[in-house]
This record gives C-alpha cells, sequence and structure tokens, in this order.
C-alpha cells in the first residue's frame, strides 16, 4: 500500500516520506530557516539590459536581482529574429519586457541568482521541457536493450507540440501508463 508520512513534529524541519510497504521511494526534508529557489520558476521582468556582459538583470521577486545571459534565452523571447551574426542584446530584449525565468543556481555572496527561461520540471520518471521541443528522449545514463525500449515508450507518449521530454533512470521498465 502507498503512502505518504509526513513529519512535522519539529517547528525548524519537515520531513515527507513516500513510501510503498516497506519501501521507500522518496524523501523530503525541508528546513523552513533555509529557502531554496533553485528549480523553482517565476515570472519576472527584466529590469536592465547590459550589451557589455550579452545578459540581462531580471527582476523575479527576490532581494537581488537575477542574471540571465542571452545563450539562456530562448528565442520566442526575442522581439525581433536574429539575422545572419552576431545581434545586440538591446535588439532582441528590452527593459520591462517580462519573461519565464527559472533559477539554476542560488544566490552567492553579491552575486544574484543565475536564471535560464529553458524551464525543465522534473518528475520521478520524467523530465518535461515545456518551451524546448527539440530536447528529448532517454537519459544518457540508460545503455543497451533499456535505452531501445524507452525509446520505443518514448514513440508512443503523445507529448504537446513545442515541448520535449526525457526518460529518467527510474523511467526504466516502464509503461507508457
Amino acid at each position: 500500500m502507498k503512502r505518504m508520512l509526513v513529519n512535522a513534529t519539529q517547528e525548524e524541519e519537515l520531513r515527507v516520506a513516500l513510501v510503498d510497504g516497506q519501501k521507500l521511494f522518496d524523501l523530503s526534508i525541508d528546513l523552513p530557516s533555509r529557502e531554496q529557489k533553485k528549480a523553482n520558476v517565476y515570472k519576472a521582468r527584466i529590469s536592465r539590459v547590459e550589451p557589455s556582459l550579452e545578459a540581462c538583470f531580471v527582476d523575479y521577486g527576490a532581494q537581488r536581482h537575477g542574471f540571465l545571459p542571452l545563450k539562456e534565452v530562448s528565442k520566442e523571447y526575442f522581439r525581433q529574429p536574429p539575422q545572419g551574426g552576431r545581434m545586440n542584446i538591446r535588439e532582441l530584449l528590452s527593459e520591462g519586457q517580462e519573461v519565464i525565468v527559472q533559477v539554476e543556481k542560488e544566490e552567492r555572496g553579491t552575486k544574484g541568482a543565475a536564471l535560464t527561461t529553458f524551464i525543465s520540471l522534473a518528475g520521478r520518471f520524467l523530465v518535461l521541457m515545456p518551451n524546448n521541443p527539440r530536447a528529448g528522449g532517454v537519459s544518457r545514463r540508460i545503455e543497451g536493450e533499456d535505452r531501445d525500449q524507452m525509446r520505443e515508450v518514448m514513440s508512443q507518449l503523445q507529448i504537446p507540440e513545442g515541448m520535449g521530454a526525457i526518460v529518467r533512470t527510474a523511467g526504466v521498465g516502464r509503461s507508457v501508463e
């Protein structure tokens, strides 16, 4: 029998365990005193475009603005498609523009968090990438017959257009359901 066990007896931490009978599937320990932002997704606004860094600073609600390099910006946010060679970041992005970002690296020292617009939502068996249609397939760690089997399963999935998905190692041996 699958169950979720919650231990909130200590004020400074919350423990959640997923079990099936006597087998532990997942354990999460949250410390409210140390709020992590990594992997969180935010609706943000570009506050400053820095051509010298080929990046912009983004207000996503934290104390410090996050850092968003141009290479981490999906083309769907560009005001105009890049023409030929290098484009000036000011021609592609503008201050005040809204973007959806995910935290890649936490704030450290005096630097803000590193951000990306290439969102990845990790589940137990799959990683879904909403605005990355070229991404997809099977984890590099899966080899041999398992890899072929997982490719077959992936071909049966109905992934919406404009999205990508990757099977994680925990997905080996699982069916489409």
